[in-house]
């Protein structure tokens, strides 16, 4: 296992996570998963020997459900782990028992510490924008929670680039902890964050934790053009994320080429190729069965040859799009081509 620090801080962290929204499967969560403690302890028991030593879950997960079974399956562990939960989802029928206020924040966190039987999150993350309540406001009382000691780093997940920039420019305006990673959607077939996000993370020094890498397993391999998925996969109960699926086909097929090549499977090449990208800081792994996460977990020593990645990256490119073109052609005469 490789490790890579997060962020700017000094925190290092495997590049394969594993993520728990798997675990629990009450309501809305069952198309998703529905792993119980003993699935979880040996998902989480295999990681642990793999050198794995990120761990990612949120409140929202079950209803809480997820943050316990996994709490219960690291135990001893704990301390050899950085775990990783959100805020934010509703987690009640009441008016403050959903968003980002100072309110909704602190009741979640405390219920959070106490389903994951530890004392201190080491990584809480905002689970996405509250146009409701002042970015101020959210700052400041994930600013108290660190001082507090009950969190130790801040994150956030599903972000635009301006709310992010807005809420980086307010946290070091006001002195107050800053986000130091974001959780984003981004696969060979959703390369979206590359236009704005990217150039904003690597100007600001914010880890990138990728979430659905193998777009809500539309890159297992199980999917080909023409043909349905297996009968009882996930995408045929739960199609997410969106996906343009003529090039998401287009990319498949090369990476069908490439892991005939290197004798490994399509899935292992999208999550490699997601692990050669210098911007990303770690991937999140979402394996339900013991084969799967084996398969995952070999990504992480797989090298794609320049050539392979040059054909990825060819037939997953993004088209262009204003002001990104714009911007390239001005600064071809700052920075000519290497001779």
């Amino acid at each position: 296992m490789h490790y890579r620090p997060l962020g700017r801080t000094g925190l290092f962290v495997s590049e394969l996570c594993f993520g728990a929204m798997t675990f629990g499967g009450e309501g809305y969560w069952k198309n998703i998963g529905q792993q119980g403690q003993a699935e979880a302890d040996a998902l989480v028991g295999k990681c642990l020997d793999a050198g794995i030593n990120f761990f990612d879950t949120a409140n929202v997960y079950s209803y809480g459900q997820s943050e316990a079974l996994l709490g219960k399956a690291l135990a001893a562990k704990r301390s050899q782990v950085v775990l990783a939960t959100k805020v934010r989802g509703r987690m009640g029928p009441g008016q403050n028992e959903v968003g980002l206020s100072r309110y909704h924040i602190f009741d979640s966190v405390h219920a959070s510490l106490k389903r994951l039987g530890t004392d201190h999150i080491d990584l809480l993350q905002i689970h996405g924008y509250d146009a409701a309540t002042p970015l101020e406001e959210t700052l400041r009382a994930l600013d108290d929670l660190v001082r507090e000691g009950k969190v130790r780093y801040l994150g956030a997940s599903n972000l635009a680039a301006w709310q992010l920039m807005k809420a980086l420019g307010l946290s070091d305006h006001r002195g107050l902890s800053r986000f130091e990673s974001l959780q984003a959607y981004y696969s060979i077939a959703g390369r979206d964050l590359e236009r704005e996000l990217v150039p904003l993370m690597k100007d600001q020094q914010v880890g990138l934790m990728v979430w659905s890498p193998l777009a809500g397993g539309f890159l297992s391999g199980k999917y080909r053009r023409g043909a349905e998925g297996p009968e009882g996969a996930r995408r045929t109960t739960f199609d997410f994320p969106p996906v343009d699926r003529e090039r998401a086909y287009n990319a498949i097929d090369v990476m069908d080429t490439v892991a005939k090549e290197t004798g490994t499977t399509v899935a292992r090449v999208a999550l490699a190729w997601l692990l050669h990208q210098p911007h990303v800081t770690t991937v999140i792994l979402g394996a339900k069965t013991q084969a799967q996460l084996d398969d995952n977990l070999a990504a992480s020593e797989l090298r794609l040859s320049p050539e392979q990645l040059a054909k990825l990256d060819a037939v997953s490119r993004l088209p262009p799009e204003y002001p990104g073109w714009m911007v390239e052609r001005q600064n071809a005469d700052r920075f000519p081509p290497a001779r």
